[in-house]
């Protein structure tokens, strides 16, 4: 075991971390997952969150084996290196709204960071602005940090608190083996199912998920964070979580080359726009509200199958964020920005401001 965990905190590690997930997250691409969206947290995310009727968006309903293979991969690590350590109550309906925040933020640039790493991959110029705009957000965050801001203390709590969100996602994975998608319909029971569009595009249920166990495997036991890794960098000039995403990178780029899947561009990218600022914007929101809560969408599956119950208000904030983001005209699409997203960009910002602000810690 000890050689393990030296393995998976070394630079080796996290790189070799960072390379098994764009390889894989290619690879789901070429198995059916949609196009430079081999992983996407937020969009997974907000699939569950359409699968479950949260919202009426026929093309984006399925229920992700992906993100149920990420809290439970991590919660199988923490439990094999003793790491499964219930823990709550650091400002949980602040952790909520961030939640919502980021995904209207990741819905206005249509990815989470890992997306945006893969669209870039994949040749999508627009993810470039993208990724300047999670960089301006959590640079933003990082000022805050300076200044003192904090969510206040987590408490080791009760077992049953950790264990919740992971049975909530078994819940989940029990429903998605109950109710199996009817060809051509768009409801199998109790879950809706897309027939058209990004959502009605994945990968065989049995490989989905067995590479979701085996990201959130890898990743619980290296620590694997985008906002960290450009925290660190911008904050302390490390680059130990920072090679960990390079890896991601360039390991997704070099598997699409070889799968043929590299189309260079900015016009029609999948499931992509060219709205330029809006891309720079949606992000900059998103990476803010990453770096106010303290990790990326990706970290926090991780965190919450490993006993976390902030992480996993977060992530239940994420998928209530998809919900508003459709039922309210929010969210983009390859035409462009959402008829009200422009104003939910300013609005969030102005929320996440507002909580950098107020919640500083005053020093002596």
């Amino acid at each position: 075991m000890s050689s393990i965990r030296e393995f998976f905190a070394s630079r080796v590690g996290i790189i070799s971390v960072g390379a098994f997930i764009g390889v894989f997250a290619a690879l789901l691409q070429k198995w059916g997952n949609p196009g430079n969206m081999g992983i996407c947290v937020a969009c997974f995310d907000r699939d569950i969150a359409g699968a479950i009727g949260w919202h009426r968006a026929a093309v984006v309903q399925y229920l992700r084996p992906e993100i149920l293979g990420f809290v439970l991969g991590a919660m199988v690590a923490a439990f094999a290196f003793k790491e499964f350590r219930p823990r709550a109550g650091s400002a949980p309906i602040v952790r909520f709204v961030l939640g919502m925040l980021a995904m209207i933020g990741a819905l206005v640039f249509l990815g989470c960071p890992w997306r945006a790493l893969l669209r870039l991959a994949g040749g999508d110029g627009n993810a470039i602005f993208g990724l300047l705009g999670l960089v301006a957000g959590i640079w933003i965050g990082t000022l805050f940090f300076k200044r003192g801001y904090n969510l206040g203390r987590t408490q080791s709590t009760y077992a049953s608190v950790g264990w919740l969100f992971p049975l909530i996602i078994l819940g989940l994975l029990a429903l998605r083996l109950i109710f199996p998608q009817i060809p051509d319909k768009d409801l199998s029971g109790i879950l809706f199912y897309s027939v058209k569009g990004p959502g009605s595009q994945h990968a065989a249920l049995a490989v989905s998920l067995a590479v979701g166990l085996a990201v959130g495997l890898v990743a619980q036991r290296s620590r694997f964070c985008t906002m960290g890794a450009l925290r660190d960098l911008i904050l302390f000039r490390q680059i130990h979580l920072f090679s960990g995403m390079l890896a991601l990178l360039i390991a997704a780029f070099l598997t699409n080359l070889l799968l043929s899947q590299f189309k260079p561009g900015f016009a029609n990218q999948p499931v992509a726009h060219t709205m330029e600022i809006w891309n720079f914007m949606g992000m900059l929101v998103a990476g803010l509200a990453f770096a106010l809560a303290g990790g990326c969408p990706g970290r926090q599956l991780f965190m919450a199958g490993e006993g976390d119950g902030d992480a996993a208000v977060f992530v239940l904030g994420m998928i209530a964020g998809a919900a508003v983001s459709h039922n309210f005209g929010l969210a983009s699409s390859p035409q462009g920005v959402g008829p009200y997203g422009i104003t939910a960009v300013f609005v969030s910002l102005a929320v996440l401001l507002f909580i950098g602000f107020t919640m500083r810690q005053k020093t002596a």
